[in-house]
């Protein structure tokens, strides 16, 4: 990365936000790091103008505050992108999240320069005021990388069913993620599309964003890895709102709202047991440069499998090549998807599974805490106050190991 100060292009999608809106602009008015642009696309489907729905019809009233708002904005350079108002909002079965960030990101990548770096947020977060200057000089510190996926801590707001709806998703996705790194999966990032950044050149490389319904952070991300190394960790956090919310088919609004229902069925505490069948998987793609073998992930790879692996033998150079190209085709999407598909094998109870998630993960665990959950079969059951020292013990052990290897790559 050149010595000359890069812009940070912040890329903010806005839908409904006029009462979060303001936090999360305050907290870019008082960075340290003063040279950056805001651009913000306040977008809903345009139907929902009209809509005889007063839940969708106050969404569309909700973001011409919003316009109105930006409008008499004055306090940070700030380009609006309206997909709000008459005729200007997506079309019927078109617009999502992932739409708005990436005609953001493909508006900036038009005006920036190749070393601008683009920072990815959500209307409702916020951060300390050296965040942008922490991420300035990772890229300084490490200017290859593609990315930063940063870390996070979702804020308690002292209501019970809120605080215990995030609490219990923090811990299937730091299990999650602590799993990953004990294995040493490449793919061991946490995507929040809160918590992403990107150089303008690598957004470019990898022919930008995919526009996702929900889920597109974890597919840029997973784009940027396949095109090279990710940095996993920073000293700076951002603080997502920990709320209830349906805008997005999955991620933690509605994994909040399922869960205060009683249904963690999407998000299960993943037993170590599956990830170390991922690690034998991993570990065998070097035999298989060699000769067929079976992996536990056989099933959900290829049906023919002797195929798969003789095609990527053929397209590559060497062995290194190969064991790439292995983790191309086995990737975070597979992984989930093969956890997914086998977590329903594992009989034991959820707080059993995370008892022994921690045990192996080497976590110290309270007397008090291995009691409470050896005493109940789900997390429901369990005091918030032991979810919260549970989450602080998984952070602890996962920011160990971002500190430890902050870098990924295939």
């Amino acid at each position: 990365m050149s010595k000359q100060q890069p812009t940070i292009w912040i890329a903010l999608p806005v839908m409904n936000e006029i009462d979060w809106l303001p936090h999360t602009l305050r907290a870019i008015e008082n960075q340290s790091y003063k040279k950056h642009h805001l651009v913000i696309c306040v977008n809903q489907p345009d139907s929902y103008r009209y809509s005889t729905n007063t839940d969708t019809y106050n969404i569309f009233a909700n973001n011409q505050k919003t316009l109105s708002y930006l409008r008499n904005y004055n306090k940070i350079p700030l380009t609006i992108l309206d997909r709000s108002s008459e005729g200007n909002g997506w079309e019927s079965g078109k617009g999502s999240v992932g739409q708005a960030r990436k005609t953001i990101m493909d508006f900036i990548a038009d005006k920036a320069a190749d070393e601008d770096i683009m920072l990815s947020l959500d209307a409702d977060t916020t951060f300390e005021s050296n965040y942008f200057n922490s991420v300035v000089d990772i890229y300084y510190r490490y200017p290859l990388i593609h990315g930063l996926s940063n870390p996070y801590l979702h804020h308690l707001t002292k209501d019970k069913q809120t605080d215990y709806a995030i609490l219990r998703y923090e811990i299937y996705m730091r299990n999650y993620s602590i799993n990953q790194f004990r294995i040493h999966s490449p793919y061991r990032f946490t995507a929040l599309g809160s918590a992403i950044a990107t150089k303008v050149s690598s957004y470019k490389r990898i022919g930008g964003m995919t526009p996702k319904k929900s889920g597109e952070d974890f597919y840029f991300l997973q784009k940027l890895l396949k095109s090279g190394p990710l940095c996993l960790y920073n000293s700076e956090f951002v603080y997502p709102a920990a709320r209830f919310s349906n805008r997005v088919f999955f991620g933690t609004g509605p994994a909040m709202i399922k869960g205060n229902q009683g249904n963690w069925d999407s998000y299960p505490i993943y037993s170590y047991q599956l990830f170390d069948k991922i690690k034998q998987t991993q570990e065998a793609f070097r035999e298989l440069y060699n000769h067929s073998t079976s992996t536990p992930m056989d099933d959900l790879l290829h049906p023919d499998k002797n195929n798969l692996w003789k095609k990527l033998r053929r397209n590559a150079k060497s062995g290194e090549q190969f064991i790439k190209a292995c983790h191309q085709k086995v990737d975070g999407l597979r992984i989930l998807q093969f956890l997914k598909a086998n977590q329903h094998k594992i009989k034991q109870h959820e707080t059993q599974v995370l008892l022994d998630n921690m045990r192996i993960q080497e976590v110290d665990i309270p007397e008090k805490i291995t009691h409470e959950l050896n005493e109940h079969s789900v997390l429901t059951n369990v005091s918030t106050e032991s979810l919260i020292t549970i989450r602080g013990l998984l952070l602890h052990k996962e920011i160990d190991f971002l500190q430890k290897h902050p870098l990924t790559s295939l």
